[in-house]
């Protein structure tokens, strides 16, 4: 470049080529932008194909949560139907076995007073009892004739007192809903628990649980009564061909033929263990009855806390009611044995 200000040709080509250079970044840049886009945008609906998933998931997690506390429910439901149902109809069966043992033990003594009169008796010296319309020259004939007649007129007194009893009209149960009681369960089934604190559960800690597990041993009383309530007590029957084991606490566990809780001499088919312990407590019947209806009764408010119990308000009243009912009878010494 020489004076004057002239711009030489090697300047001008230097600025093209720096305007081509500026050109090609910038189309670079927009290509780069373009294809970020794209990637965003792909990102983007992959992610949106990812929520849906995790929501049709979670669905479906949600519909087999329900279906399977359904189903808890409904087989809860059954099994103490089943239950219920087996109870009723022992007792029914029970009902005909002491029926019918009476009306064989009626007609055992008809046939026992039927042959002394008869062996008392002779064709030549019948028995004045047997035959009061027999005159003393009645003949064999006449003798037969009058057996038949007395056999057919019910000539032994306990026939006729059997048909007394088998005519007496059948009791039915019936109920009535005490309306103090009602309310208090109902507030208590409003929020479940089991604090004793609840009007509801410290009437029945009063008037059932505690009568119903309160035995002579009364420290190992509210050991029982703990472990019941914590859910870690169990109850296995005793091999009573096994020979046992004499051990220094076997005072303190009774025995096969002692009761631990009643201290009595009882024939105990039944052991208990209270929670992680290692010691076993044999228990007579009655023992074992009382124990197993304060459970049962814990294990039906249990259901209904946790939500398993179908029922309507009543239905869960009355079958409370029909709970408190075997621990006072628990209480008060009858149980059901084992047949067989």
């Amino acid at each position: 470049m020489e004076g004057g200000g002239q711009v030489g040709p090697t300047s001008i080509r230097g600025h093209g080529q720096l305007s081509r250079l500026r050109s090609s970044s910038l189309e670079i840049r927009e290509k780069g932008s373009e294809i970020l886009r794209e990637q965003l945008d792909a990102a983007k609906k992959e992610l949106k194909l990812k929520d849906k998933e995790c929501e049709r998931l979670s669905q479906v997690r949600n519909q087999l949560e329900q279906e399977l506390e359904e189903l808890t429910a409904s087989l809860f439901e059954e099994a103490h139907k089943m239950v219920r149902d087996a109870n009723v109809k022992q007792a029914a069966s029970e009902k005909q076995l002491k029926e019918a043992q009476g009306k064989i033990d009626v007609l055992q003594a008809e046939v026992t007073a039927l042959k002394t009169l008869v062996l008392t008796s002779t064709p030549s010296s019948p028995n004045r009892q047997l035959h009061p319309q027999l005159q003393s020259s009645g003949t064999r004939g006449s003798y037969k004739s009058h057996i038949r007649n007395k056999s057919a007129s019910g000539a032994f007194p306990l026939s006729p007192a059997k048909k007394e009893v088998s005519n007496q009209p059948v009791s039915k149960e019936d109920r009535e809903m005490d309306s103090i009681l009602f309310a208090e369960f109902l507030m208590w089934k409003e929020r479940p628990s089991l604090d004793r604190s609840s009007a509801f559960l410290s009437r029945i800690y009063r008037e059932d649980i505690g009568p119903c597990l309160s035995f002579t041993r009364s420290e190992l009383s509210h050991l029982v009564q703990s472990a019941v309530e914590n859910n870690s007590l169990t109850i296995e029957p005793v091999a009573m061909s096994a020979v046992p084991m004499v051990k220094a606490s076997a005072i303190e566990c009774g025995g096969p033929k002692k009761c631990a809780l009643s201290g009595l001499s009882r024939l105990c088919k039944h052991r208990i263990k209270l929670g992680d312990k290692e010691s076993y407590y044999y228990i007579s019947p009655s023992s074992r009855a009382r124990i197993t209806a304060v459970c049962n009764f814990f294990t039906y408010i249990r259901y209904i806390q946790q939500g398993l119990v179908r029922h309507d308000a009543e239905q869960m009243f009355w079958e409370i009611m029909r709970l408190r009912r075997e621990m006072n009878v628990a209480k008060l010494g009858f149980y059901l044995t084992d047949q067989g």
